[in-house]
């Protein structure tokens, strides 16, 4: 396209307007969210963090299934924060009071212990799920691509289950 018919761009710094506002509400939110103040702040942002990379990843990996010629470095960088992401959701749920207490029954989840056992399931999942769509994604074939998208649909679900059983038991 020429010059002359190029539209403007914005600046890129007004990309971070919105994640700047949405840490500002979160940090507000986590004052009633229950239990220390800074315990519920890090379960908001590192929650969000975790399920937006993992929702975003899985969201893109679609948008490649009908551009099949796009390069695969963003969707790469998007697993890989959900990877880095998964250690910190799990350490903030084991900041006591957290799962360690529902696992060892100082906690009930109304269930007999079974919810923190879902809680672990979901966990050990999501991280076996983004591996396997790292591995998916290094193939060339378009196939591969689906497999990963597949693959990340399947870790949405155990993603949102590590988060929000946990929030769910550790309700205050």
């Amino acid at each position: 396209m020429p010059d002359r018919e190029r539209l403007p761009e914005f600046p890129p710094a007004l990309d971070l307007v919105a994640p700047i506002f949405g840490t500002l509400a979160l940090l507000a939110a986590a004052q009633f969210a229950g239990g220390p103040y800074l315990l519920a702040a890090a379960r908001l942002l590192v929650g969000a963090a975790f399920l937006g990379s993992v929702s975003d990843a899985m969201l893109l990996g679609h948008w490649y299934l009908v551009q099949p010629g796009l390069q695969r470095d963003a969707v790469k960088e998007l697993v890989r924060w959900t990877a880095i992401m998964w250690p910190l959701e799990i350490l903030v749920f084991l900041w006591p009071v957290g799962m360690v207490q529902v696992l060892n029954g100082t906690i009930s989840d109304g269930y007999n212990g079974i919810l923190g056992w879902i809680w672990i399931a979901c966990a050990i999942t999501t991280i076996g799920l983004v591996v396997m769509t790292w591995f998916a994604l290094k193939e060339r074939y378009y196939s591969a691509v689906m497999a990963a998208t597949g693959l990340l649909y399947l870790a949405i679900l155990t993603a949102f289950g590590t988060d929000l059983v946990a929030r769910a038991v550790l309700r205050p």
